[in-house]
């Protein structure tokens, strides 16, 4: 079988930045790193990094308190994920006591900045995004109050009057088509709205690279990443709306060697979460079909 690798398969910088962050400060597994929530949405790495003592505490929308192991044999660290967090979260975070290391993406880091600068000017914040995401939760901490999340036409519907002074981001990771129509059906209501392109060029790359995927003969499509991964999720959904046949895998065991029977190609992306060695195990287990 013909494998097809999109250029764009893998971990994005911002990822990589945080698992550096995170190992820099764990110095080789001398210190213990807490993440708030899961560093990355992906089980096996998170297994790989374990071995440097890099630990998940907390939960995924880093909303509960937080019990810490006494250590007092260690020294112990606090990383913040690459989705980043609310300011309450951080002062929150830095009361614990221990040093502090922020992992937040930068992309991330400019859309929190426009929607604080822009609320404290008078705008009302509208968020393209999914409102369970823990970037989306953190965003709206920035927001003082006036922060409006949608994802759909009927979202729109339900928004109050947002009154002369509005402005417009998106969660890194959605979908470009999706947040150019509904921003411009805001438009239409808001004609002075201010809109922020804020979809990182990581999540863009890895969109088209996928619909050339389907352009260059690919005969199905494998999704590799995490069932719990937003951006993995979303490229399941974009390969599957080309009518593509769409498989979303986490690691080679997912594979069913009877589902490839009928396919001469197959093209493979990954999520932004989704390490090198679980991508090369898979598609060298797919070319021997």
């Amino acid at each position: 079988m013909k494998v097809i690798r999109a250029k764009s398969a893998g971990f994005c910088w911002g990822v990589e930045r945080a698992i550096q962050v995170a190992r820099e400060e764990s110095q080789g597994g001398s210190r213990t790193v807490y993440t708030d929530g899961p560093l990355i949405h992906n089980r096996q790495m998170m297994d790989a990094l374990s071995k440097d003592d890099i630990q998940e505490v907390g939960d995924y929308q880093s909303k509960n308190d937080i019990n810490l192991q006494d250590t007092e044999e260690k020294e112990s660290v606090v990383v913040v994920r690459a989705h980043g967090i609310s300011p309450q979260r951080r002062d929150y975070l830095k009361g614990l006591g221990l040093p502090f290391r922020d992992g937040t993406c930068p992309d991330v880091g400019i859309i929190a900045g426009k929607v604080k600068s822009h609320s404290e000017k008078g705008y009302q914040i509208v968020i393209f995004g999914d409102p369970e995401h823990p970037e989306v939760i953190g965003l709206m901490g920035y927001a003082h109050g006036k922060a409006h999340v949608i994802m759909s036409e009927n979202d729109i519907s339900r928004l109050p009057d947002l009154g002369d002074k509005v402005a417009m981001v998106s969660q890194s990771t959605m979908f470009t088509h999706e947040f150019k129509h509904l921003s411009g059906m805001l438009a239409e209501k808001y004609p002075e709205m201010l809109i922020f392109d804020t979809i990182c060029g990581a999540t863009k790359e890895r969109q088209s690279d996928l619909v050339d995927l389907v352009k260059e003969g690919a005969d199905a499509i494998v999704v590799i990443g995490g069932k719990h991964s937003a951006n993995t999720r979303k490229l399941a959904k974009l390969a599957a709306s080309h009518e593509c046949p769409t498989f979303h895998i986490e690691t080679a065991e997912d594979i069913v060697r009877a589902d490839f029977a009928n396919f001469k190609t197959v093209g493979v992306t990954a999520g932004a979460s989704t390490p090198e060695f679980i991508i090369r195990k898979i598609c060298r287990c797919l070319e021997q079909f």
